[in-house]
């Protein structure tokens, strides 16, 4: 559960039989038959308010622990380094130190979120974990990272867009959660993968219009023709490899996938909710984050989301913060409105 790589993608690699792929095919099979013990988070209660201002408990500086499995599948394994300690010789736990560093400034500057709980907890990763994991996932507890198998993947550190998705999975959590199943699901794994673009984007100062919109950029080797795991802006082509298959994300209602697999496809149907946000966010222009992001972040913080919401509630609800924050003949309210419109989940003449 809450894993980046998701399993009809590693189910495809497992019965890969190209010889050159036979150590990625063994690695797959390994990963997707290792149990992952979740652990379930509380929604956060260490917010306040006083009058219509959040008050926040802690500091905005973070405070990061960084551990390392040692390639044993037992956590949380050795710490290897805190908040104040010197950068490691390992390049894997300085990469994880500084992307839940950069996730922790895009939550703080764009919506003043202390942390994935709201309250200044300890960041907690795991690098090496396993041997030649082909996966990261958020555990409810902490991120944990493998190394990927050389042949297809390589190390999970290594995209900032990974981390802050993840950690995106905690401040879902947090915030009173999205079921795991269905189109909630898929709403949890979209509401991540805009936590993971807008963290690269933040850290890169890029504007909508200048981001690739890419989840998991850089995690393929060159082996692989694709270009990352998903892509918001076009659903459907990330990738379309003679091993791994075509990027099978629908990018409109019309296409969407009904199955039983992967919790009711919940990273395949993701797509049609990331693109509303590519919308949205590409339609408003400047920083991602400032906008679109706050629409969202007010949908998933702002307590009238129900944890079995489908995607029409998820939009009508997106339609009424962006109404009640904006305006509801705003520019936001509209672009909101002609997003969704656009992917089929509403017609287009909604009102809040």
């Amino acid at each position: 559960m809450h894993a980046i790589v998701p399993p009809y993608l590693l189910a495809r690699l497992a019965t890969a039989e190209a010889p050159h792929l036979a150590g990625a095919a063994e690695a797959a099979r390994a990963t997707l038959a290792m149990p992952r013990v979740y652990h379930p988070t509380r929604a956060n209660l260490d917010v306040t308010v006083e009058g219509d201002a959040l008050v926040f408990e802690g500091s905005p500086a973070p405070d990061r622990v960084i551990s390392d499995a040692q390639h044993r599948e037992t956590l949380p394994g050795v710490r290897v380094r805190g908040e104040d300690d010197p950068a490691s010789a390992d390049v894997a736990v300085n990469q994880a130190f500084d992307g839940l560093g950069d996730t922790s400034a895009m939550l703080w500057d764009a919506f003043e979120r202390v942390a994935i709980d709201g309250a200044g907890g300890t960041l907690e990763a795991t690098v090496h974990y396993g041997q030649k994991y082909d996966n990261a996932f958020w555990n409810g507890e902490r991120m944990v990272f493998g190394d990927g198998d050389g042949e297809v993947f390589t190390g999970f550190t290594g995209s900032v867009s990974v981390i802050g998705h993840e950690l995106g999975h905690g401040v879902i959590e947090h915030s009173g959660g999205l079921e795991y199943q269905g189109q909630s699901g898929a709403l949890n794994e979209s509401v991540a993968d805009v936590f993971g673009a807008l963290t690269e984007q933040h850290l890169d100062r890029q504007s909508a219009a200048e981001a690739s919109w890419l989840i998991g950029a850089g995690i393929f080797t060159d082996a692989v023709q694709g270009t990352a795991l998903r892509s918001m802006k076009a659903p459907g082509t990330a990738y379309d490899d003679d091993v791994l298959g075509r990027d099978p994300q629908p990018a409109h209602m019309r296409d969407y996938v009904e199955t039983t697999e992967d919790n009711g496809g919940v990273h395949i149907n993701s797509g049609i909710p990331n693109k509303a946000f590519h919308l949205v966010a590409t339609a408003l222009g400047g920083h991602a984050w400032e906008r679109a992001g706050r629409i969202w972040y007010l949908t998933l913080t702002g307590g009238r989301l129900a944890r079995t919401a489908d995607f029409a509630a998820f939009a009508a609800e997106t339609l009424a913060v962006a109404a009640r924050e904006y305006g509801e003949d705003s520019e936001e309210a509209d672009a909101v409105r002609t997003a969704w419109a656009a992917v089929g989940v509403v017609n287009g003449d909604e009102r809040s």
